[in-house]
């Protein structure tokens, strides 16, 4: 059964950095994207940051410049590094994985469109 397992959240002080860290365990193939989502209270989810298997990022405008997606292909992981937080950030994150590839317990393999980690809060407050 795969999971994805969020770290790092926390509360920080505007103008600091944190590091958020997902890792897929389970029997995987392969995963096409891998990123970062996050909701804010009262507000819908938003994608924060994805990339591909082939090194392809994505971020959201509120976002560039200031974080910085990262990939391990070969350990199913992807980390975010947050930099100038804002509290605006302040949300739920949840690490996003799409388009796994996994086994099927017959021999072949059965394709997951997405899968969700349980969320981690991160506070930018003074």
């Amino acid at each position: 059964q795969v999971q994805l397992v969020e770290s790092g959240g926390g509360l920080v002080q505007p103008g600091g950095s944190l590091r958020l860290s997902c890792a897929a365990s389970g029997s995987i193939f392969s995963i096409n994207a891998m990123g970062w989502y996050r909701q804010a209270p009262g507000k819908e989810r938003e994608l924060v940051a994805l990339v591909s298997s082939g090194g392809t990022t994505t971020y959201a405008d509120s976002v560039k410049g200031r974080f910085t997606i990262s990939r391990d292909n070969a350990k199913n992981t992807v980390s975010l590094q947050m930099d100038s937080l804002k509290p605006e950030d302040t949300a739920i994150y949840y690490c996003n994985a799409q388009g796994l590839v996994v086994p099927n317990g017959t021999g072949g393999h059965s394709y997951l469109p997405s899968y969700w980690g349980q969320g981690t809060q991160v506070t930018v407050s003074s």
